[in-house]
């Protein structure tokens, strides 16, 4: 039986999986009850090779088809942590882990290429080998890059890599990517303004780290402005001002300000790193005050290749028609840690519609389960594609 028809039978179980994996979300890298389901899964489908524990809590499979004259490994990725978020969906299989839940969709990601795993194993109809890759902590932990220092892609010969979100409010059956950058790089940075606090109604003996912190939210927002090209997309945000205390009367001795900083290309968020130090230590010195400035280099910009985005437009094209099938996506400012994959293999990462949801990392939000099918038939059609048995050496 082939890949795609084997998953008509298996879209009510492979709902029952996310729904299951929904009410027990797990954060970060303390993802052992989804990994350890996602594992006896695999182990059920009888597949050739289970692995736990790389990237600490990370699992990957290995089905070979039916030949492996091609000599291809292809990698297919899910990730599987959820959000500190107390869930309000109202859903059957709401989260019964108290202040966290799958607001961001991973419960369907992994529910998907599990049973994408199951028909291929099925089938075996292919001539290569597929890796699925089942990530712990993508929401801000470095699942990925941690799967990547452990040998995931040596260790397993990969040669491409693939990925899939589902994308709130692109109807369900639509699928959407670019060539190029697709999602931005996401930088933190704290700077503490240590300034010298007093009596409000004394300002003249201060050096008051509120005005001087308020002059560096303003200055910052000049790299945007003057500081890089006016084609180049960078967003830089100070989302935080904190004090200790709170009197009316009393002019603090430090300020604590919190802020990202994205950007599509590495050039230009390397030159914003720069001149971010640089305006915080310099803006402060001008006032007698002084910066300490921690900048932290978050998840890099998610670039798609240009062979691989092309080939997945034509594999979208197969599952559901060329006309829902959005090969020119507007990049977007979110971040994803599928970039180091991206970094290390060719490959290119989809979105896929889940219709009018509410949006990501919201407490409302729900995996659509009627995109179920339309995951798991891209998957699949993916490997046949890729890896046909017509394209087999005759002996």
């Amino acid at each position: 039986m082939r890949s795609n028809d084997r998953l008509d039978n298996l879209i009510p179980e492979i709902t029952e999986w996310r729904r299951d994996i929904h009410q027990h979300p797990e954060l970060g890298y303390d993802v052992q009850r989804t990994a350890g389901f996602v594992a006896d899964k695999l182990r059920e489908f009888a597949i050739d090779e289970v692995i736990e524990g790389l990237g600490r809590t990370g699992v990957v499979g290995v089905i070979k088809g039916r030949s492996v004259n091609s000599g291809k490994v292809i990698g297919l990725r899910a990730d599987m942590d959820a959000l500190p978020i107390v869930e309000s969906s109202g859903a059957p299989w709401s989260s019964v882990t108290s202040g966290s839940m799958h607001a961001c969709g991973h419960d369907g990601h992994t529910a998907m290429l599990l049973g994408a795993a199951r028909a291929l194993a099925d089938s075996r109809d292919f001539d290569g080998t597929v890796v699925v890759i089942f990530q712990p902590a993508e929401e801000g932990g470095g699942g990925g890059l941690a799967m990547i220092q452990d040998g995931l892609m040596d260790r397993f010969g990969i040669q491409e890599v693939f990925g899939l979100h589902n994308m709130p409010n692109l109807p369900v059956g639509e699928f959407a990517i670019r060539p190029g950058p697709l999602m931005a790089c996401a930088d933190e940075f704290d700077i503490i303004v240590q300034g010298r606090g007093g009596h409000a109604a004394m300002p003249h003996v201060c050096v008051d780290p509120v005005v001087v912190s308020s002059h560096i939210v303003l200055a910052l927002q000049t790299i945007v402005s003057r500081g890089v090209k006016p084609t180049d997309p960078l967003v830089v945000s100070v989302t935080t001002m904190e004090v200790t205390g709170g009197a009316y009367n009393v002019i603090p001795q430090a300020v604590h300000l919190r802020g990202t900083l994205r950007a599509f290309d590495e050039d230009v968020r390397l030159a914003s790193k720069e001149r971010v130090i640089e305006i915080a230590q310099q803006t402060a010195g001008t006032f007698g005050a002084t910066a300490m400035v921690d900048y932290r280099d978050g998840y890099p910009p998610t670039v798609n290749h240009e062979k691989q985005t092309a080939f997945a437009v034509e594999v979208a094209a197969q599952v559901v028609g060329q006309d829902r099938v959005d090969p020119q996506r507007p990049p977007m400012m979110g971040a994803e840690d599928f970039s180091y994959m991206l970094n290390e293999r060719p490959g290119a990462f989809i979105f896929l519609g889940n219709g009018s949801s509410a949006n990501l990392h919201h407490p409302q939000y729900d995996f659509n389960d009627e995109a179920i099918r339309y995951g798991c038939q891209y998957w699949t059609t993916l490997v046949s594609s890729a890896m046909p048995l017509s394209s087999s050496p005759v002996a």
